[in-house]
C-alpha cells in the first residue's frame, strides 16, 4: 500500500468519526497512540527482539495493579466491544505516568473515540502495516502528510494550524542554512518537529556519513521545547518516524518554557518559528472570581530588554543559546522589525552583537493561521567587540506583488529557488544584488549598517518595489486570492486590536 493511500485511509476514518464528535486533532492524538503501541510491539518481535518492557494496568493512584493485564498491543488487540473500549481508557491512563519517550509520547491521554466498533477499525488499519519495515522517508511522509491535513481542518489562531510551518519555507530554509555533521540543532517552541525533520533530511542528503555521524544525527543532534502537551506528542512521534531518537530512554524535547531561564546550553543552529501572538501572557483568577490575562515579562539578566512581547524574548532568547559563530534562522512577524520601545533596543542589539545579514520578507497567505506577515532573519553570534558586527543586511522582498492562499495557491520550494541561489550558501561574499536603479523591480537588495541605524527607531521594515495592486487595476489578482488577502488583513488588525483590549483590560471580553 502507498503513502498517500494509506493516509487517504487513515484521514478518511476522521470523517467518519467527526460525525461522534471526535474532531481531527482528537483523531490524530489517537492515532499516534496506537502508531506507538504498534510500533513497540514490532520491536518486541523478529527480527528485532528489543525487549521492550511495558507495565501492568494501573489504579487511579498509579500503582500496578498486580494481576492487572500488560498496557501493550497485543493485549488490545485482544480486545472487543466494552471490554475493548474500557481497556484502552485505563491503558492510556497507565501509560501517562511513566517515565521518559512512553510518559511523553501519552501525557494527559484520554480516549476521545468513545465508539468501540469505531476505535476497532483505526486499531485494525494499523495493525495490517508493519510499520517498522517501512523506511523513514515514507513513514514520516505518512505522518507529516496526517499532521498538515490536521492544521488545514484547524487553521484558527488558536487550532494546529499555528504550530504548522508550511514545509517548503522549513526546507528554503534549511538549504540556505545547510547544517553541518557533528553540530546540535535546538528549536526553542519546536512545534510539530519540521525544522528537525528537514535539518536531518539535509544532513542525510548531502553527506556520507561515518557510523559516529550517523549515531550522532540520531540521538545527539536535535534539542527542543513544546510546552503544548498535544503538540509535543506528536512531534516526538514524527521524530521517531523518522528515525530520530530511541523508543527507549529520555526524549530530547522538553515540556518546559524555554523562555523561563539559560539552562548554559548552547548549540551551533536554532531553527525556529516561535509561535504567533505578540504577548506573553497567564490567565489568572481575580477578586471578583472573574479569569483575566495578564502580561508575563521574563525578568532575565541575559536579556537586552525586559518585555512581555513573546516575539522579542524568543529572539534574545535564540542569541543567548547559539555558540559564538553559532547561526540561526528565525521566522517572526513584522511588528519584531519596527516596533518602538524594548523592540528598538533589540533591535540594535542585534545589529551589534551578531552579524544579521539576511532577511527575506515573506508574503501572506502561507500559513495557516490567518493574518500572519512574517520575516525569516537569518544572522550569525559573534564574540564581544567595540565595533557593530553587521555591516550591511540583505533582503529579499518576496511579499510585495506576491499572492499565495495554503490551499489553491500554496507556496512551494520552487517559488524560494531564486531566493536560495542569490542567498549564496556557500560563499555569502559573493552576493550580487538583482535591485538597481536601472532594475527598480529587483528583488534582492542590501542596506548598510549606517543607513539602517539612521532610520527612524532602527527600523527594518524595509521594501522599495511598487505594490501594482494600488496602480494597475486591469491586472489584479483573481478574486479568491483578493478575498483571501481581505481576510488575511482584517485578521491581523482583529489581533492588533486584541492586544490593544488585553493591555486596556487586561481581558479579551
Amino acid at each position: 500500500m502507498t503513502d498517500s493511500t494509506i493516509i487517504s485511509k487513515i484521514w478518511n476514518l476522521a470523517g467518519v468519526l467527526r460525525d461522534d464528535g471526535v474532531g481531527y486533532g482528537d483523531y490524530l492524538e489517537q492515532i499516534t497512540y496506537l502508531l506507538f503501541l504498534k510500533m513497540a510491539d514490532e520491536l518486541n518481535k523478529p527480527p528485532y527482539s528489543k525487549g521492550l518492557v511495558f507495565p501492568k494496568l494501573k489504579d487511579v493512584d498509579g500503582n500496578e495493579i498486580p494481576e492487572g493485564e500488560t498496557c501493550d498491543w497485543e493485549t488490545l488487540t485482544g480486545k472487543r466491544g466494552a471490554e475493548l473500549e474500557s481497556f484502552y481508557s485505563q491503558l492510556l491512563r497507565s501509560l501517562s505516568t511513566e517515565k521518559g519517550m512512553l510518559g511523553q509520547i501519552f501525557t494527559k491521554s484520554q480516549n476521545k473515540i468513545q465508539d468501540p466498533s469505531k476505535l476497532l477499525k483505526v486499531i485494525d488499519l494499523i495493525d495490517k502495516e508493519n510499520w517498522n519495515m517501512m523506511g523513514a522517508d515514507i513513514k514520516g511522509t505518512i505522518y507529516e502528510g496526517l499532521l498538515e491535513k490536521n492544521a488545514m481542518d484547524s487553521s484558527g489562531s488558536s487550532g494546529a494550524g499555528q504550530y504548522f510551518t508550511p514545509r517548503a519555507l522549513i526546507k528554503a530554509i534549511v538549504a540556505c542554512v545547510q547544517p553541518k555533521p557533528l553540530k546540535t540543532i535546538a528549536d526553542p517552541a519546536c512545534g510539530t518537529g519540521g525544522f528537525f525533520l528537514a535539518a536531518y533530511d539535509w544532513v542525510i542528503a548531502n553527506n556520507s556519513l561515518d557510523r559516529e555521524e550517523k549515531e550522532f544525527l540520531k540521538n545527539k543532534t536535535f534539542y527542543g521545547n513544546e510546552i503544548v502537551a498535544n503538540t509535543r506528542r506528536m512531534c516526538l512521534m514524527n521524530m521517531y518516524l523518522h528515525n530520530i531518537g530511541d523508543i527507549i530512554g529520555d526524549t530530547p524535547i522538553k515540556s518546559t518554557d524555554a523562555l523561563v531561564s539559560d539552562d548554559g546550553f548552547r548549540v551551533d543552529y536554532v531553527l525556529a518559528n516561535p509561535p504567533f501572538g505578540k504577548k506573553s501572557s497567564m490567565t489568572i483568577t481575580n477578586e471578583e472570581g472573574e479569569a483575566e490575562k495578564q502580561d508575563m515579562s521574563y525578568n532575565r539578566q541575559d536579556f537586552w530588554e525586559t518585555t512581555s512581547n513573546k516575539q522579542l524574548n524568543f529572539l534574545q532568547h535564540i542569541k543567548t543559546m547559539l555558540k559564538i559563530n553559532g547561526e540561526a534562522a528565525v521566522v517572526l512577524p513584522d511588528n519584531v522589525l519596527f516596533e518602538g520601545g524594548a523592540g528598538e533596543e533589540v533591535r540594535n542589539q542585534l545589529l551589534k552583537t551578531t552579524e544579521l545579514h539576511t532577511i527575506l520578507r515573506l508574503p501572506t497567505g502561507i500559513f495557516y493561521a490567518p493574518g500572519v506577515k512574517a520575516n525569516v532573519l537569518f544572522f550569525t553570534n559573534k564574540p564581544a567587540s567595540k565595533e557593530a558586527w553587521t555591516k550591511e543586511v540583505w533582503f529579499y522582498d518576496y511579499r510585495t506583488n506576491i499572492h499565495h492562499t495554503p490551499k489553491k495557491s500554496p507556496m512551494t520550494m520552487q517559488h524560494l529557488e531564486e531566493f536560495i541561489q542569490l542567498y549564496k550558501p556557500e560563499n555569502r561574499n559573493k552576493r550580487t544584488e538583482t535591485w538597481s536603479s536601472d532594475n527598480e523591480e529587483g528583488r534582492w537588495r542590501k542596506f548598510s549598517y549606517d543607513e539602517i541605524v539612521a532610520r527612524d527607531k532602527t527600523s527594518l521594515d524595509i521594501f522599495w518595489i511598487k505594490d501594482k495592486s494600488l496602480t494597475d487595476l486591469d491586472n489584479l489578482p483573481d478574486p479568491d486570492i483578493l478575498a483571501n488577502e481581505i481576510i488575511e488583513n482584517l485578521e491581523s488588525g482583529l489581533n492588533s486590536f486584541r492586544e490593544i483590549m488585553i493591555t486596556i483590560n487586561g481581558s479579551e471580553d
